[in-house]
């Protein structure tokens, strides 16, 4: 398999971070969860004492955008070192911003060539942005996603993978999500226009079919591109 990128769009809830962990496996590829990255960074108790963590924390938080050039800074970094490793990577979400597609996407290009970046955008009604948002569960050990949708279990406790703990995520509280579904409307879909100028090939996705589903259609497509 070709050394490629994959970058996965969708509003809260589209199930982004599920089809990266998915196509990882199938494909090879390393699942850059930016979203984790940044809210570990954020979220470490050694750096909150950092006056630049404390304001992106509290953004995070908030359901709000951080700040792009902190945010374009700390995922090229760690971008560049798998890409120097020689691994492919699938993005769930990020550049999130203008200013971080502006500044990635032309490093993507010189780090893996553009006919090697693949955009998919996950669409879903906002009402079941919310509905599953406000359900989700996540493994504090291994950041497993529980489908509580395929999940005959109510109030689970315990990770299927790793038998870790489950825990809900600050974001997701309906108050938040919609913040996040208004950010993602205003400040990362213009980005799709941008691709398009640039050369690239936006693909468009049911999100509410099974996973395994939507997995078989993004396969496809880069199969046959």
């Amino acid at each position: 398999m070709r050394k490629i990128v994959v970058v996965l769009y969708g509003p809260p809830g589209a199930g982004k971070g599920t089809q990266a962990n998915l196509l990882a496996n199938k494909l090879g590829l390393i699942h850059f969860d930016t979203g984790r990255y940044l809210e570990n960074i954020v979220h470490d108790p050694a750096r909150q004492k950092e006056k630049i963590v404390k304001r992106e924390r509290k953004l995070f938080d908030g359901g709000m955008l951080m700040t792009p050039s902190f945010v374009t800074k700390e995922i090229m970094r760690e971008a560049k070192r798998l890409a120097a490793a020689d691994w492919g990577v699938v993005l769930s979400g990020s550049p999130r911003t203008m200013y971080e597609a502006e500044k990635e996407y032309p490093e993507f290009e010189k780090l893996y060539g553009k006919k090697n970046v693949f955009i998919f955008v996950m669409d879903l009604p906002a009402a079941d942005s919310i509905r599953r948002n406000s359900a989700r569960m996540v493994c504090s050990s291994c950041g497993y996603l529980l489908l509580t949708e395929y999940y005959p279990k109510t109030k689970p406790k315990h990770c299927p993978v790793c038998a870790g703990q489950f825990y809900k995520r600050s974001l997701d509280n309906p108050k938040v999500i919609k913040v996040r579904l208004r950010e993602y409307a205003e400040r990362t879909l213009p980005i799709l226009d941008y691709a398009k100028k640039r050369g690239y090939r936006v693909t468009r996705l049911d999100a509410r079919p099974a996973p395994y589903k939507v997995t078989e259609r993004i396969h496809a497509h880069i199969k046959n591109a």
